[in-house]
């Protein structure tokens, strides 16, 4: 289960393209040519896919291998390239997550922009990190996978007192 990318758009109500807000990207899995190749193809989809996203939606679209996930939510859309593998709860739950954060950290302000931010968000970064592991993104899986992990001990303790 892979991220390869995170990224945040604004959306524009007139069939405009979407004006990139903050991108986070690891193409580390590509070789070293095909990189930039990659971001740009990146961009591309994530524009398309949130100008397809109507407001207070979410979708998911498979491309090849991966499932890019989007949620709008009032024009402010919030873009996931992951792995087929990727749960679709936990992407949407890391994609709502990302959507508070950035409205507690910038709060209206992305309505004024005007052309694509090349400000790093550090929290972005952080995020397409820590939430590699879907369990991070999505609570009731990391709860149900503790649980089965009990469960395993609980057995393996029962097979050795009997």
């Amino acid at each position: 289960m892979k991220i390869t990318a995170l990224l945040m758009l604004k959306c524009m109500p007139e069939g405009a393209d979407p004006i990139i807000l903050a991108n986070a990207c690891d193409v580390s899995h590509f070789g070293f040519f095909q990189r930039s190749s990659v971001r740009e193809f990146i961009v591309f989809v994530s524009r398309t896919v949130a100008k397809r996203t109507p407001p207070g939606q979410r979708q998911s679209v498979q491309h090849e291998e991966y499932k890019v996930h989007s949620y709008n939510r009032n024009g402010l859309c919030a873009i996931g390239f992951m792995d087929d593998h990727y749960p679709v709860r936990s992407a949407f739950s890391l994609l709502n997550q990302v959507i508070d954060e950035y409205q507690k950290n910038f709060g209206e302000s992305w309505r004024t922009a005007q052309a694509d931010s090349t400000e790093p968000w550090p929290y972005l970064d952080n995020a397409l990190t820590k939430y590699q592991d879907p369990a991070e993104a999505d609570k009731l899986l990391k709860i149900q996978r503790e649980l089965d992990e009990t469960k395993i001990i609980l057995e393996m303790t029962g097979k050795v007192v009997c």
